[in-house]
C-alpha cells in the first residue's frame, strides 16, 4: 500500500524551507533572529539530524548588515541568496536594504516571521506580550513597493511550490526581491519532504529584444556621426565587458561611466571619456544608453531635435519609476550581457565608413587622454594633510593595480581617480541612497569569493550607518578581511554639495558651516575596529597614505584579517 499524505516522511515547516532554499541553489541565509524563530531554529536542528542538506546560516547582528551582505554576494557571484529576519520590526530595519535591491535589480529572497496569529490553543500561539505589540494589520505594506512578488505562508505544505515560486520571479527579468512572510504557528507544523531536495520546478522568464528593433538600432549605430554610449550598470557579465571593449575600440565609439555604479569597460580604455558626458550629448546624434537609470542631467543637457536614444537593459523604460521621461525611440529589452552581445553582433554585420571612423577615433582619444591628465593632475594637487577624496582614490587605484579586487565605494573614493581596468572591480552604491550599504555589501561579496581583496570604501556618515560593531563582529566571525577606508571630513558631504548646487552662490554655500550636516566632533572610528581585533591606522598627511595602504594590503591578504583605516580628508571650501 502506497504512503499517503500523513504518512510519509516530515520535517517541520520551519527547517522544511531551509532545505528548499538549498535545492534552489542558495549558499547562505543571512538572518537576525527574533521570538518568532522558534520553529526555525528547531526546524534547522531537525533537519540536520535528518541528512537534510541545509544552506549555511550567517548571523547578522543587524538587519542592515543581512540584507547589504546578500545584495554583496549576488554581484560577484551571480547567485540570489536569502535573508530571515525578524517579524514586522526586523522587516522594518530590513526595508532600506531592499530598497537598494530593488534599485538595483539585485534578486533576493526575502523572509520575516509573522507574529502569532492566535492567542491560544494552537502550537506556536503567543507567548509574551511582544506577540500582540508586533500585530499589524499589513505587514508586508512595509516592502511592498519594492518587492516583485509577495505572499504570506499559509500552510506548510506549501513551502516547495511557493519556493519555486519566489525563486523563479526573483530571477525573472528584471530581477529583483520577492518577499515572504512566515507565522509562526505554520512554521510549527509538520510537512511533506517532498519536492524540497528538488529544483525549481518554474524556470525563469529571461526577456529578449525584439529582432525589429534590434536591426534598426544597429543600423543607427553603425550610420551615427557623433554616437555616444552612456553605462551606468555595467556590462553585465566578464563576456559582455572584453566584448564592450573590443566594440567601442572598433567602431571610435566614446563612452562615459556618468554617475556609474559599475563599470563597463576599462577606465583606461582610450574610449573612455570620463564622467561626464554633457559635450558628447548636446552633438550626438545616437545616443546608446546601457541599463541606466538616470544617463544624463535633463537641466544640463539638452539634445538636438534629431537624436535617437537607444535604451537597452533588463528594463528598459523602469516602469515602476513614477517619473522618468529620458526619450527612448528604440527600447531593447533584455538582461544586459546577451541583449548587448547581440546589438554587438548586429552593429558589426553592418557597412561603415572607415574614414569617418578613424577621424572619430583621433578625437575621442585625444579628448579621453586629456580628462585622464586632469583626473591625476587634480589627485596629485589633493595630496596634502589632509588630504583631498581625490588622492585617495589615485592611490588606492595604483595599490590594487594587478590584482584581483574588487571596490565598494559609498560617498568614499570618486571613481574617476580609481582607474580600474576589470570587469567586477567597481561597485558604487545603488541609487536609491540607502546608506550603510557599502561596509555590509562588502562583507558579502568577500564571502563569495575568498581569494579577492575586498575594499570598503566610504565617508564617515557612511560607515555610522552601516551599523560597524555588527560589520566588525561579523568579519571577525566568519573570518572576513576586508579592507575598510574611512574618509573622514566630520560632515555629511553629500548633503551640503547638493544644497551647494541647487543653491548656487546661495546664502549655504556662503556660511562657513553649513547647517545640518557637520557630525563634529568625530568618533575614533579606529577604536570601533579594534574592539572586533581589526588592524587600524588613522593616516592624516596625504604623503603617508601608500605606505599604509600597502600595510593594509598586506595585513588582509597575509594574515586574513579585517583592516580599517581612518583617513582624514579635507573639507571642500564652499567659498
Amino acid at each position: 500500500m502506497s504512503e499517503t499524505f500523513t504518512t510519509a516522511p516530515s520535517v517541520t515547516a520551519g527547517g522544511a524551507f531551509f532545505g528548499k532554499l538549498k535545492a534552489l541553489g542558495v549558499d547562505y541565509v543571512f538572518a537576525n533572529s527574533g521570538t518568532d524563530f522558534p520553529p526555525i531554529i528547531e526546524g534547522f536542528v531537525e533537519a540536520t539530524q535528518k541528512k537534510i542538506p541545509l544552506p549555511d546560516p550567517i548571523i547578522c547582528p543587524h538587519e542592515n548588515v543581512a540584507m547589504g551582505m546578500a545584495h554583496g554576494y549576488y554581484q560577484l557571484s551571480g547567485k540570489l541568496q536569502a535573508v530571515m529576519l525578524h517579524t514586522n520590526v526586523g522587516l522594518s530595519n530590513g526595508a532600506t536594504g531592499a530598497i537598494n535591491a530593488w534599485c538595483d535589480q539585485i534578486p533576493m529572497i526575502l523572509m520575516s516571521g509573522r507574529t502569532p496569529v492566535t492567542e491560544q490553543a494552537r502550537f506556536g500561539a503567543r507567548t509574551v506580550p511582544i506577540g500582540w505589540g508586533q500585530e499589524m494589520f499589513d505587514q508586508t505594506a512595509l516592502v511592498r513597493e519594492c518587492t516583485k512578488w509577495d505572499y504570506e505562508l499559509r500552510f506548510p505544505e506549501q513551502v516547495a511550490e511557493l519556493f519555486d515560486r519566489a525563486w523563479a520571479i526573483a530571477n525573472s527579468t528584471p530581477k529583483g526581491p520577492v518577499y515572504l512572510s512566515l507565522p509562526r504557528e505554520v512554521l510549527c507544523e509538520q510537512t511533506p519532504l517532498k519536492g524540497l531536495d528538488q529544483p525549481s520546478a518554474m524556470a525563469p522568464v529571461m526577456a529578449a529584444p525584439e529582432p525589429a528593433a534590434l536591426k534598426q538600432a544597429a543600423a543607427l549605430l553603425a550610420g551615427a556621426k557623433n554616437p555616444v554610449i552612456i553605462a551606468q550598470r555595467g556590462a553585465g557579465s566578464a563576456e559582455a565587458f572584453a566584448a564592450l571593449s573590443e566594440f567601442v575600440d572598433h567602431w571610435a565609439l566614446p563612452l562615459s561611466h556618468y554617475w556609474a555604479n559599475q563599470i563597463a569597460i576599462p577606465m583606461s580604455h582610450p574610449m573612455h571619456i570620463g564622467w561626464s558626458p554633457n559635450r558628447y550629448l548636446e552633438e550626438a546624434d545616437v545616443v546608446l544608453v546601457l541599463n541606466s537609470l538616470a544617463p544624463w542631467m535633463p537641466d544640463a543637457v539638452t539634445l538636438r531635435p534629431d537624436a535617437k536614444v537607444i535604451q537597452l537593459g533588463p528594463d528598459p523604460l523602469f516602469a515602476r519609476t513614477p517619473v522618468r521621461n529620458f526619450p527612448a525611440q528604440i527600447s531593447l529589452l533584455g538582461e544586459t550581457a546577451p541583449t548587448l552581445l547581440a546589438l554587438i553582433d548586429a552593429v558589426n554585420a553592418q557597412p561603415h565608413d572607415a574614414a569617418h571612423i578613424a577621424a572619430r577615433r583621433a578625437r575621442v582619444q585625444d579628448d579621453a587622454a586629456a580628462d585622464r591628465a586632469k583626473v591625476v593632475a587634480a589627485a596629485k594637487r589633493g595630496s596634502g594633510s589632509p588630504m583631498q577624496k581625490d588622492w585617495v582614490s589615485h592611490c588606492l587605484g595604483a595599490a590594487l593595480k594587478g590584482r584581483k579586487a574588487t571596490v565598494f565605494h559609498e560617498l568614499g573614493c570618486p571613481l574617476p581617480a580609481l582607474e580600474l581596468d576589470a570587469h567586477q572591480s567597481y561597485f558604487q552604491e545603488p541609487h536609491a541612497g540607502g546608506l550603510g550599504w557599502g561596509l555590509p555589501a562588502a562583507l558579502g561579496a568577500q564571502l563569495a569569493d575568498r581569494d579577492r581583496l575586498v575594499v570598503a570604501t566610504m565617508g564617515d556618515g557612511s560607515y555610522m550607518f552601516a551599523n560597524p560593531t555588527a560589520c566588525h563582529q561579523v568579519a571577525e566571525a566568519y573570518e572576513l578581511p576586508v579592507i575598510v577606508l574611512v574618509l573622514n571630513n566630520e560632515e555629511w558631504g553629500a548633503v551640503r554639495h547638493s544644497v551647494e548646487g541647487l543653491y548656487k552662490g546661495g546664502q549655504a554655500a556662503q556660511s562657513n558651516e553649513v547647517p545640518l550636516t557637520s557630525l563634529r566632533p568625530s568618533p575614533d572610528f579606529t577604536r570601533t575596529a579594534a574592539a572586533s581585533r581589526a588592524y587600524t591606522e588613522t593616516v592624516s598627511d596625504g604623503a603617508d597614505l601608500p605606505d599604509a595602504l600597502a600595510r593594509a594590503i598586506d595585513v588582509a591578504t597575509r594574515e586574513k584579517r579585517q583592516v580599517l583605516l581612518n583617513i582624514a580628508i579635507a573639507r571642500t571650501s564652499p567659498h
